[in-house]
């Protein structure tokens, strides 16, 4: 029988959404589930969900509910990651306190001062996960789901384990575009490769045919140089299920991924939104970020929307049907028990595998998965311009990554003075100070950072 532990099973929606795509597929159905959470209370609304769902498709899935991280992963073959840690309070620091400085960030959980922050909260219950796997599991798949990815995957596959970071935005994005150009999903051909939230789609084709002279066309026709001004449909944040159309977040107001286009020459895998916190050009100000993007999605908000939602809406769903969603997290365990074979986009480290990226940074490339688990895809090399692009967020990724493995301060200093947005804002006094008054609102998930010296303002 094969064990999947979720570590981080009591968050939102997410974790249940991750149990159905598992039990939608019948040869994963004698599974046991171990189900971690350190709260015990959003742990019970989630086990309580699962347990009805598998009661009700009269599944013979075992379900283990525990807080003891070390019982949820002995002898788990499959660990998948699900939590941020700190919660609301925390992220509440990650957005509000760069706010202030003029540095609005939509989301913050990738790049920038807010992914910074979350990464270093999160590195010590990463290493003490790979940790117990190396002793309790060392043979597992570890799949992680956590954002900042690129950060929280390179960082854990330091530490021995043997790690896939998995994102949806390749799968999004590809949907859209083939709704954008009037195509059917199953029929177009892509090829995508860069780096987590800022992959690029190098090729789309279909039936042979290059698709890029229309999606250039259309896009450019649609939204460049337009302000989207009439209703969109809203957005709840959960981008697992397919778009019939766009919406405020994704698809309704595409200005920044259509200029990006047009100055580099590809169309990338993440939405507006998050694209403009990448990049120095779209958030220099507030007029000019409404210039681009009309309708706010504010990710931060909807998390404290959802945060009482008892997800019973979402189990309804779940009980009238059982189907995968587009996310591959279950298609990776499916294929490593079956043999089936499979592609997915994942994020693993770069030994070689897009050439003209710095060699052990994280990178997301097609992986074969078959019996033999996870396999990278080599690319060969990006466009030039396209990873010099990456590379302005290798930059923040790596000093981070170091930050945590050797817990150097500076560095952390480091890492939010080199973000592009960040610096084409501030002064480096100004990033010093951001970043002692966001250490000093979040020394309670720091504490290997407080006792370290602060660097002297220069």
């Amino acid at each position: 029988m094969v064990k999947i532990a979720i570590i981080g099973a009591g968050g939102h929606a997410f974790p249940l959404r991750l149990v159905a795509d598992i039990l939608s597929f019948p040869a994963l159905q004698n599974s046991t589930l171990a189900l971690m959470d350190i709260n015990p209370e959003r742990l019970s609304v989630t086990a309580r969900h699962v347990q009805k769902l598998i009661s009700h498709h009269r599944l013979p899935t075992q379900v283990q509910v525990t807080t003891d991280q070390r019982a949820a992963l002995r002898d788990a073959n499959y660990v998948i990651i699900t939590f941020q840690v700190g919660g609301l309070e925390a992220y509440r620091h990650d957005v509000e306190i760069p706010r202030k400085y003029g540095i609005d960030q939509t989301v913050g959980d990738t790049l920038g001062p807010g992914g910074v922050m979350r990464f270093l909260r999160s590195a010590p219950a990463y290493k003490s996960i790979a940790q117990d796997m190396l002793e309790l599991c060392p043979e597992a798949q570890l799949i992680n789901y956590a954002n900042p990815m690129a950060m929280a995957t390179w960082y854990l596959s330091s530490l021995g384990v043997k790690a896939v970071g998995l994102c949806h935005s390749v799968q999004g994005t590809t949907h859209m575009l083939a709704r954008e150009v009037g195509v059917p999903y199953s029929e177009l051909v892509f090829k995508s490769a860069g780096i987590n939230h800022q992959a690029w789609l190098l090729s789309l084709t279909h039936q042979g045919k290059d698709l890029y002279p229309q999606i250039r066309q259309v896009m450019r026709d649609r939204y460049l140089g337009r302000q989207q001004v009439g209703p969109l449909p809203t957005d709840d944040g959960n981008h697992s299920q397919l778009l019939e159309e766009g919406n405020v977040y994704e698809g309704g107001q595409e200005q920044v991924r259509t200029s990006i286009m047009e100055h580099f020459g590809y169309f990338h895998t993440e939405s507006s939104h998050h694209a403009s916190e990448y990049l120095p050009y779209f958030r220099k100000n507030q007029d000019l970020s409404r210039s681009f993007i009309t309708h706010r999605w504010d990710y931060y908000q909807i998390c404290c929307e959802a945060a009482h939602d008892d997800q019973s809406g979402f189990l309804e769903e779940l009980l009238l049907e059982l189907k995968p969603s587009i996310e591959y997290g279950a298609t990776i365990i499916h294929s490593m028990e079956t043999g089936t074979p499979s592609v997915i986009y994942g994020n693993v480290i770069n030994t070689g595998l897009i050439e003209n990226l710095p060699e052990g940074c994280c990178v997301e490339v097609a992986c074969l998965v078959d019996r033999s688990g996870v396999q990278p895809t080599h690319l060969g090399k990006l466009p030039p311009q396209l990873a010099a692009v990456n590379r302005t967020s290798i930059n923040v990724q790596e000093l981070a990554v170091l930050a945590a493995l050797e817990e150097n301060l500076d560095h952390v200093y480091h890492a939010i003075a080199l973000d592009p947005l960040s610096s084409a804002l501030l002064t480096l006094n100004e990033l010093r100070q951001m970043t002692r008054e966001l250490l000093e609102a979040e020394q309670a998930w720091l504490p290997e950072f407080c006792q370290l010296r602060t660097p002297a303002t220069v």
